[in-house]
């Protein structure tokens, strides 16, 4: 299949699919398989620092010599307040105790933005990978310009026209429109800012018409038919996530891959009490907790995670999944069990399928 456009012979792939980066679910051999299998593999290393984030980089470039992107989180570093803190813990201490374990003593931020890691950045200067993409925001122009000027291509999440108009004028090169469909955590610049809500479809439209870079889809995209919606829209490429998470390389756990096979019914929903700032998982107890009348005010993210992750724990221990951050998009229900390379696999020929028939 032949589909060339100008991200594609830039990046130098043959397949419009990108793997979403999925921090704490992408692996090496994730990312590895699907960019050899032609698409653009990714790692999300939002969450680590620079000398877990190097590991993974080396430990990809071992499976694979394509190109791969490497995804970082650029929200504004947390604001600690103690008294916020306390009364989130006090709030979720009988959850703790039905598990028989204590909260935290106190929370912790628990990773660095990369708006102010420097470290970070010179690994990145220092490693080169092909491909860095942003999430919730941009570091400053001078940091933007220093990994051109290292040769990587910069993508950046937008989820209205105002914050990808920011993309393009600060330099990046592609926009990755993130629909409110897609599973894990919104791509918002400003969290004071009304949240539209724009589908992956009006989304990506909006920004065709009126950005000058392409375009990549995400969010509620699971199959070739719905990447072929997607470049039928002017997308470049589509970004899928929640499509992998059930690959056989894929970090989830048992409990997660379940929660999207079984084939019981289940919904998503948007949450903050996880880890403080909105991202779309399959709704659970620890959801309803933030949903609830009078629940006091939810820490600064990702100070908020340090306790979602250590509930979560005591219940897994148990064998309890209630707390868990299963972040699916809408479309989880069409996730497949099968491994990364036959994924792409499957998704180009659908894709190639669905072109051919709407050709007639």
């Amino acid at each position: 299949m032949s589909l060339p456009n100008p991200l594609l012979s830039r990046l130098g792939i043959a397949l419009p699919i990108i793997q979403a980066p999925m921090a704490g679910v992408s692996t090496p051999a994730m990312a590895a398989a699907v960019s050899n299998a032609g698409g653009l593999g990714s790692l999300g290393v939002g969450a680590t620092n620079a000398a877990g984030a190097r590991k993974v980089i080396r430990e990809t470039r071992a499976l694979t010599g394509k190109p791969f992107n490497i995804n970082l989180f650029c929200h504004p570093p947390a604001v600690a307040d103690v008294a916020v803190e306390r009364a989130w813990l006090d709030y979720l201490a009988p959850e703790f105790a039905k598990w028989g374990a204590e909260p935290p003593t106190r929370l912790a931020e628990i990773y660095k933005s990369f708006v102010a890691d420097e470290e970070m950045l010179e690994m990145l200067l220092e490693e080169k990978p092909a491909v860095v993409s942003l999430h919730f925001g941009l570091p400053r122009r001078e940091w933007l310009d220093r990994l051109h000027a290292a040769g990587i291509y910069l993508m950046a999440s937008a989820t209205n026209l105002a914050d990808a108009r920011r993309i393009e004028d600060a330099g990046v090169d592609a926009i990755v429109a993130q629909g409110v469909e897609a599973g894990g955590h919104r791509g918002m610049f400003d969290l004071n800012a009304v949240d539209e809500g724009l589908g992956t479809m009006a989304l990506v439209r909006m920004l065709v018409k009126n950005v000058g870079l392409p375009v990549i889809a995400s969010g509620g995209i699971m199959d070739g038919a719905g990447i072929a919606a997607a470049l039928a829209l002017g997308a470049q490429a589509a970004q899928l996530g929640t499509a992998f998470v059930t690959t056989t390389e894929s970090a989830a756990d048992a409990a997660y891959r379940n929660a999207l096979l079984s084939g019981a019914p289940f919904r998503t929903a948007f949450t903050r009490s996880i880890s403080g700032r909105a991202a779309r998982g399959i709704h659970n107890r620890l959801m309803a907790l933030g949903e609830a009348p009078g629940h006091p005010r939810v820490p600064d993210y990702p100070i908020a995670y340090d306790a979602g992750k250590s509930l979560h724990a005591a219940a897994k221990a148990k064998g309890s999944a209630d707390y868990a951050a299963q972040w699916s998009g809408q479309a989880g229900s069409l996730a497949r069990a099968m491994s990364s390379a036959e994924l792409v696999a499957t998704l180009a020929s659908e894709l190639e399928g669905t072109i051919k028939a709407l050709r007639g």
